[in-house]
């Protein structure tokens, strides 16, 4: 019995066009996703395996393909959900539409929201070979951070949750964008979920308290 399953998009492969074309969203969520859930699921099999004829030298990079995979799946799970048609998404989260308590989050945490806006571009239009660009809540600062992950894995102090995820590995806009990941990236805005990423922030910060329960 699988322990992880790919989740069914909240849209058709067409909702996001023309930010990002119908084709790339079926490629990229019906095998690439895929993968990942598929990756997960073997390394654990791989895993149990090992365990029970005891070769533990080999659990170490089992336990880091293990990583991989299921970064990849958790990353990807949020990046669908990130996103909405652009009738819907993009713009800036504003208090009027029910997500202050984020926006003020990320005006304390950047000076503004074009501060952030253009830090998290950046972000992920650098990232060296594949990666992404992320917005995550910090708990023990209580602060949003923007951070680079290469390949599926960051380089923020272990607690920090995304919320709000860009991916810039070719598969996510090759097919469309060619080598023009700026291009991609700043297409991207038009569609983010602001909503959806508000609840995100709402409930990590709710369970921030547990990272050092009893310190």
């Amino acid at each position: 019995m699988p322990v992880y399953t790919l989740p069914e998009l909240p849209y058709d492969y067409s909702a996001l066009a023309p930010v990002i074309s119908p084709e790339i969203i079926e490629l990229h969520h019906d095998k690439h996703h895929a993968a990942y859930v598929k990756g997960a699921n073997d390394t654990l099999e791989q895993l149990a395996e090992a365990r029970d004829k005891e070769s533990w030298g080999s659990i170490n990079g089992l336990e880091k393909n293990l990583a991989f995979h299921l970064s990849g799946h958790i990353l990807h799970s949020i990046y669908w959900q990130n996103m909405t048609g652009p009738k819907d998404g993009g713009g800036e989260p504003l208090a009027a539409d029910g997500v202050g308590e984020l926006a003020d989050a990320i005006t304390e945490s950047f000076g503004s929201f074009a501060g952030f806006k253009a830090q998290l571009t950046k972000a992920a239009a650098t990232t060296q070979g594949s990666g992404w660009g992320v917005l995550a809540y910090e708990p023990l600062s209580g602060r949003l951070v923007v951070e680079q992950v290469y390949d599926h894995q960051g380089n923020v102090g272990q607690g920090s949750v995304p919320v709000l995820v860009f991916d810039a590995w070719e598969h996510a806009f090759y097919l469309q964008y060619k080598n023009q990941k700026v291009d991609f990236i700043d297409a991207m805005w038009a569609v983010v979920n602001w909503q959806d990423v508000a609840r995100r922030y709402a409930a990590t910060k709710a369970r921030a308290d547990v990272l050092l329960l009893g310190a």
